[in-house]
């Protein structure tokens, strides 16, 4: 659903006096999801600061801005015209650089920085945007690991990008990118996505279709963090009997599934149903899956948006787990949400790692994961 159908779908659901969940036999569970999503974006709102932007540690902050004004545009009784919504934009802009890319140029974080405003610029629907949006696509495919810097197909870093120039590539930052550029518009046949599939194959633990060392003799369709410079877990390792394997985990494997599909790979394709089949086996809203012990609460929040991405993209509004369990996933997620909201309307990481303590932040993904799950 195109982002212009969808305002005017949940528009049409709002005034007719339900919300968009449908998790429950009555409209108590639908109320409580838009009154959430009002609440949330009431936070925000409330920590703008006056030049538009919304604070990561002691200063404001491109991307963080970036997922807050999309959020809060998203939102139909709101949408791109408020005028926290145009501040934000303003602020947004004021940041565009002589190379197209969008970002503070002291923070390191430049493809990072440019992919989230590139999506939040491409949700605000305004024709006058568009040379910046053609500039910032630009930037983010000439960030992208290939030829152009020397690195070919041999190498573990072709196709991927990392957090600025000349920073390993991870799949992260990748994912990020192709979302950017989705969103964006950019065509389906352009070859960033062939360079990228290269990226994401290595990167999911799948001896078939991944030629790395540290996948061989593994198959079991989760997803790392980055096959460079010989493959990292932000999970660690798990020790088996025989060696020593990289861990899988929850929001990369998300992360690598949507990034299959955004790529084009058909539903049938086997890396595809080997990530689906992970999703099946791990499924939980309770916790990043198959991050060991406490580290299963770090990154949460990313993994809600991530997870409602994917599924998103995945298209079916039911996913049968290993145990043939049925979950009506927007539902289970809008009612997960909706636990964790704050009396202040906001959400937060208390495994504050990745900036997940930063309540703009993670209100933010908390909403764009809301948003999703409405369609």
């Amino acid at each position: 659903m195109t982002q212009n159908k969808w305002r005017m779908a949940a528009a049409g659901v709002i005034a007719a006096g339900g919300a968009w969940c449908a998790a429950g036999p009555t409209d108590a569970p639908q109320a409580a999801t838009q009154r959430a999503v009002e609440r949330g974006i009431e936070f925000l709102l409330a920590g703008q600061q006056p030049d538009g932007g919304w604070k990561l540690m002691d200063r404001t902050d491109p991307a963080i801005t970036a997922l807050a004004a999309k959020a809060i545009m998203q939102y139909p009784q709101y949408g791109p015209n408020h005028p926290a919504v145009l501040r934000a934009i303003g602020f947004i802009r004021a940041h565009v650089q002589s190379d197209g890319g969008i970002y503070a140029p002291d923070s390191g974080y430049q493809n990072y920085q440019t992919s989230v405003c590139l999506m939040a610029l491409s949700a605000a629907n305004d024709s006058s945007l568009k040379a910046t949006i053609d500039q910032a696509q630009a930037y983010l495919k000439k960030g992208q690991w290939d030829e152009a810097e020397g690195v070919d197909g041999n190498n573990a870093w072709y196709g991927g990008a990392g957090y600025g120039k000349n920073k390993r590539p991870d799949l992260s930052n990748t994912q990020m990118m192709l979302e950017a550029l989705a969103q964006s518009g950019l065509p389906q046949d352009d070859p960033v996505y062939v360079k990228a599939l290269v990226f994401i194959s290595r990167s999911q633990m799948r001896s078939e279709s991944n030629d790395q060392q540290f996948a061989g003799g593994h198959g079991d369709g989760g997803f790392i963090y980055s096959p460079a410079n010989g493959g990292e877990s932000k999970a660690g390792y798990v020790d088996g009997d025989t060696d020593r394997r990289l861990r899988s985990y929850g929001s990369m494997t998300y992360a690598g599934f949507k990034s299959l599909l955004y790529c084009g790979l058909h539903r049938d394709d086997p890396r595809v149903r080997a990530a689906l089949e992970w999703i099946q086996q791990y499924y939980t809203l309770d916790e990043n899956p198959n991050m060991p012990g406490a580290q299963s609460r770090q990154g949460l929040y990313y993994y809600y948006h991530t997870f409602a991405r994917a599924l998103d993209a995945w298209g079916q509004d039911e996913i049968t787990d290993a145990e043939g369990q049925p979950h009506r996933w927007r539902d289970e997620l809008c009612a997960k949400l909706v636990s964790l909201q704050r009396s202040d309307g906001s959400w937060v990481n208390q495994a504050d790692r990745w900036y997940e303590g930063n309540p703009y932040l993670v209100t933010a993904y908390a909403l764009l994961a809301l948003e999703t799950a409405a369609r």
